[in-house]
């Protein structure tokens, strides 16, 4: 039986693409960055303009667009940046399809939040909160685990102990690549930025299950 085939665009180094093929599909991604360590069929592209051309191909579609306009780790340095805010048009062309699609983000960006995931829901040493707009199938969303302590690092001038780590950035007792890897789950890359702006795959994996398998 052949396994159902998913489209990850914007895919980064394959945080999300990972968990669905963890679910059970064949995924294909889609970046205009080349992505070496993405773990499945890789295509550079413009994501939008591929979305266009070939989403006929697909059984489901999941989006990332990028996140620095939403980003609160990145509003506070934006002065003077312009960075593109791809979430309309996206929604756009989702909308068009009849097949199950999926975008994601971060906190503060303009998506329902038709489910939240963190890290604490999956045992994972990240809290990572992500928004997630559905559309074309059932799902069931998980409660909200109460976080078990504070983010390790430091803060303003105070070094906090803490089960998570901040994965993203340099210093402040942000973590070793190695801690990273295992905190988000991620093990086919050691590229610090990729890893930074990846979601743990157990995200995807959760939302690919009930894709294949209907609600869990």
């Amino acid at each position: 039986m052949s396994r159902p085939l998913l489209l990850d665009l914007f895919c980064g180094a394959g945080g999300a693409g990972m968990g669905y093929i963890q679910a059970g599909f064949d995924v294909v991604g889609v970046d205009i960055a080349d992505q070496p360590d993405y773990p499945g069929t890789f295509i550079q592209a413009d994501a939008l303009e591929y979305l266009k051309e070939h989403a006929h191909k697909y059984d489901a579609v999941h989006t990332s667009p990028p996140c620095q306009a939403s980003s609160a780790l990145t509003k506070g340095t934006n002065q003077g940046r312009e960075y593109l805010n791809l979430i309309p048009d996206t929604r756009l062309l989702l909308a068009q399809l009849t097949i199950p699609t999926i975008m994601e983000n971060v906190q503060g960006s303009d998506l329902r939040r038709d489910m939240i995931l963190c890290g604490e829901m999956f045992g994972l040493g990240v809290i990572r909160h992500r928004y997630f707009e559905l559309s074309g199938f059932d799902y069931t969303v998980p409660a909200h685990i109460k976080h078990r302590g504070r983010v390790r690092g430091w803060r303003h001038g105070t070094y906090h102990d803490g089960p998570y780590l901040a994965v993203h950035g340099e210093g402040g007792g942000k973590g070793t690549v190695a801690e990273w890897q295992v905190a988000m789950g991620i093990d086919w890359t050691t590229n610090r930025k990729s890893i930074a702006e990846a979601i743990p795959p157990a995200y995807t994996q959760f939302i690919g299950r009930q894709l294949i398998y209907g609600q869990q």
